[in-house]
């Protein structure tokens, strides 16, 4: 069953600090909600830059997130389908080894990949051009792999397929051609309802037929192959009157270096398509990795920047995950809401006690974090707050009055 985690930030408001707020949200869950998980959401002091800047990060953020999103969703689906050719049991998705649940709960910013110092804007950008860059891998990989796939199938089709098209060398022994200097043997596809037709008439389709010569060598459910041995001079005349009748006479040489070459290209393919499966699964197991790191970064910079814009500055805020029960979710609400002041605890209003509030102010954002650690049936999104954002605006053109840089 899907686990769905909720990344949320709390105000933290006079003398209280974020230990205090911490201690009294995990009193407070662990009093009237028991059976909610509840982990610290770990968020480092960013730089906030100036208002405008934040505001339009805010504003590219719900993009950005989509791709993102859309790309870890692309290589869990290549994985799926990978796993499901190899017949063989999923691997756990980690991040670094670590199960990728684990990571979220446990999340530690990386400082050396996203330094800290940097720009809001600059660590978003970061983050997309890692990712676009994993994107484009997976395709290139992923059209090798499917190359080799399409030639493999294309000779499997006509080792498998009807006897119109197959490869006949598979069927057609040294023993069963004749061929001298005057005489030679054909191949006729025959179809199975004209066999009586075929047997009755071969001899009559032009002079210097072999009197029963032809053999049955294989019969498919559209076909049979029969053989059919002739002097050469008559076989283009031979080959016009059969299919006149319905008859298809199939070009054939029998090789044996042919036979081993298209052996050895067939053995080939197989080793190159397996090679190819271990490795590109591999890469999409390691990739699925980087790609939900950066993702939860960029989580961490999307809560980071939301707080900043609905709580004003100085940064001052509780940052946790939670993991609600369906039945769970309204108590676990009516707790957040608690915890905020009045201005702010109409955020927590489940959306149906707060229809009619939309379009008072501005669009919800922050992040909502849904995962699922089983690959066949896991979903990963990231999909805005469940509150409606309203600012208020005597605190909104307090905050323009400082449009210098304020960093950290």
């Amino acid at each position: 069953m899907a686990t769905r985690y909720w990344a949320v930030s709390l105000p933290v408001q006079g003398s209280n600090s974020p230990s205090s707020l911490w201690n009294r949200l995990q009193d407070q869950i662990s009093r009237h909600s028991f059976d909610t998980p509840l982990y610290r959401f770990n968020i480092p002091n960013l730089r906030v830059g100036t208002l405008d800047s934040l505001l339009a990060l805010s504003d590219d953020l719900l993009k950005s997130n989509s791709f993102v999103e859309g790309v870890s969703h692309k290589i869990r689906r290549q994985i799926e389908e990978l796993e499901k050719v190899s017949s063989g049991e999923s691997t756990a998705l980690t991040v670094d080894g670590v199960p990728v649940d684990s990571y979220l709960t446990r999340f530690v910013w990386d400082e050396a990949k996203y330094p800290t110092m940097s720009p809001l804007r600059e660590i978003v950008d970061t983050i997309q051009g890692q990712v676009a860059k994993i994107e484009d891998d997976l395709k290139i990989r992923v059209a090798e792999y499917n190359n080799v796939r399409s030639q493999l199938n294309a000779i499997n089709r006509k080792q498998s397929g009807s006897l119109a098209v197959r490869d006949l060398s598979n069927l057609v022994k040294p023993e069963d051609i004749v061929m001298s200097e005057n005489l030679m043997t054909l191949l006729a596809i025959v179809p199975k309802y004209s066999q009586k037709d075929w047997l009755s008439s071969y001899e009559t389709l032009t002079n210097y037929i072999v009197p029963r010569s032809s053999k049955k060598l294989f019969e498919d459910n559209e076909y049979a192959l029969y053989t059919v041995t002739l002097f050469r001079r008559v076989a283009d005349n031979f080959r016009t009157n059969a299919r006149e009748k319905g008859f298809q006479i199939r070009d054939f040489e029998h090789s044996p270096e042919a036979h081993d070459s298209r052996k050895q290209e067939l053995d080939k393919l197989m080793r190159d398509q397996t090679n190819f499966r271990i490795s590109l699964l591999q890469w999409c197991y390691t990739s699925y990795g980087e790609v939900f790191s950066s993702w939860m970064h960029f989580c961490a910079v999307r809560v980071f920047a939301e707080s900043i814009l609905r709580y004003g500055l100085p940064p001052s805020f509780l940052a946790c995950v939670l993991a609600p029960s369906t039945k769970g979710e309204k108590k676990v609400r009516s707790i957040l809401e608690g915890l905020c002041d009045t201005a702010n605890s109409l955020y927590w209003k489940s959306e149906d006690d707060s229809v009619g509030m939309a379009g008072l102010g501005e669009t919800a954002s922050g992040g909502e974090i849904m995962y699922n650690n089983n690959i066949a049936e896991g979903k990963i999104s990231f999909m805005g707050f469940f509150c409606n954002l309203r600012f208020s605006i005597a605190t909104l053109d307090e905050v323009r009055l400082n449009r210098t840089i304020m960093g950290i």
